[in-house]
């Protein structure tokens, strides 16, 4: 279990606190590049580590990051006119460009020297891998850009979208770092990849600590065909990579990682970024499979709340759950959607689960490992020091993979060559 006051440490997140802080020294995901695909055009409101931010993309096509209000009398950046590279203010006309200096000051005289003094809060920003990146902590301590392995991937091999999940980042995240649940709360007849895990849902786990993260194995009896091994990688602090190569057939029609970012909107929400990768060259992922792929997750285009990134089946309405489905066993939760099945546990554990109250077993070594990591990292930097991962050389080798290694073999030599990175 964790302590009440460690739990509180590791899951608030503003400006202040132990893990806000943390969150601060690397760069974290705001949007992806779609949704502010044109210069000069509607601003867009952020919500991030408990601030709100408004982002633009100026005539240049350069991206801004600014406080969502103006400094004048703080009123809502977010009518904005965005034009001639800045943000204008509609109540009084001042005017911001994407480093936050003022450019215009159109109500003062132009003698005045106080534009010069000006400055509306802003953030600096990255883009890669279909993302717009923020880095919001001390200048002095910003790291190089991050740079994971599908961030390098071409377009055509890698997919991204993100859902809203209404739950504190860290239980969200601690969902994707179990391995064990998948043999339940994803035991879905139609599902064919996760018929391995079907057949032994009491995994081994082991986790080796790395300068990113951590690497965590899971191990699964498979029969004659050998060992299920599936090889897990979580890059702090909030992002988990998985392979999804084998299936008891063989190789998959489609062999990609896929995984997710966690990046906290406040204490009780996050955003969840989803990604999917291909391995190679030869496995390209078509919009096609990925709209397929994202159907079968439960977050498809038509399973949003319209304009939102919010799931229709959501805690409101008990994400739709269907008891004689459940009860047939067609489907374990009675819930249609692997990530619907996720959020329903997740959110449903209220918005800050009190851990104190758990009953940790062996299975759940890769969640302990985490916790452990997140607390020191909250050491680090109050230390002065650089958190684990910040630094992008230590992740950008970094992939995941699974396989059934035949009995007898040294996972490790057997899957060396398919744990580099190709991209």
């Amino acid at each position: 279990m964790l302590s009440q006051a460690d739990n509180e440490r590791i899951t608030r997140v503003g400006r202040g606190t132990p893990m806000g802080e943390v969150m601060r020294r690397y760069w974290q995901p705001i949007l992806m590049t779609s949704e502010l695909a044109e210069a000069d055009g509607a601003p867009i409101r952020v919500r991030i580590l408990g601030e709100n931010l408004i982002a633009f993309r100026d005539t240049n096509g350069k991206v801004g990051l600014v406080d969502a209000y103006c400094p004048h009398r703080r009123a809502p950046m977010f009518y904005g006119r965005n034009e001639e590279c800045g943000l204008r203010c509609v109540y009084h006309g001042w005017k911001f460009d994407t480093d936050g200096n003022c450019v215009e000051l159109p109500t003062e005289p132009e003698s005045s020297k106080m534009k010069d003094h000006i400055k509306i809060a802003a953030y600096p920003t990255f883009e890669g891998g279909g993302l717009i990146w923020c880095y919001m902590g001390p200048k002095d301590k910003m790291p190089e850009p991050p740079d994971y392995e599908w961030m390098r991937a071409p377009e055509t091999h890698c997919r991204m979208s993100k859902t809203y999940e209404s739950c504190n980042w860290v239980q969200a995240l601690e969902g994707g770092l179990d391995t064990a649940h998948s043999s339940f709360a994803h035991n879905n007849g139609d599902w064919a990849d996760n018929e391995l895990r079907q057949r032994d849902k009491s995994p081994k786990l082991e986790v080796e600590k790395t300068d990113y993260g951590y690497t965590y194995i899971s191990f699964r009896g498979a029969g004659d065909d050998g060992t299920y091994i599936r090889v897990y990688q979580y890059m702090m602090p909030g992002q988990q990579a998985r392979g999804n190569v084998t299936q008891a057939s063989g190789r998959s029609n489609n062999p990609k990682m896929d995984g997710h970012i966690w990046v906290p909107i406040d204490d009780e929400s996050c955003m969840v970024y989803n990604w999917a990768c291909g391995i190679d060259e030869n496995a390209p992922v078509s919009l096609e499979f990925f709209e397929k792929f994202e159907k079968q997750m439960g977050r498809g285009h038509d399973d949003h709340i319209p304009g939102t990134f919010k799931l229709k089946k959501n805690l409101e309405n008990d994400y739709l759950i269907d008891r004689e489905l459940q009860k047939n066993r067609t489907y374990y939760t009675g819930i249609v959607g692997i990530n619907t099945q996720d959020f329903a546990l997740q959110e449903g554990m209220g918005p800050i689960c009190d851990r104190s109250e758990e009953h940790l077993g062996s299975t759940d070594k890769a969640i302990i490992a985490m916790r452990n990591l997140l607390l020191e990292a909250t050491r680090d930097v109050e230390a002065g020091k650089m958190p684990r991962g910040a630094d992008p050389k230590t992740h950008s080798h970094v992939r995941a993979f699974d396989s059934l290694v035949p009995h007898g073999q040294d996972w490790k030599q057997a899957m060396a060559e398919d744990l580099r990175a190709k991209w």
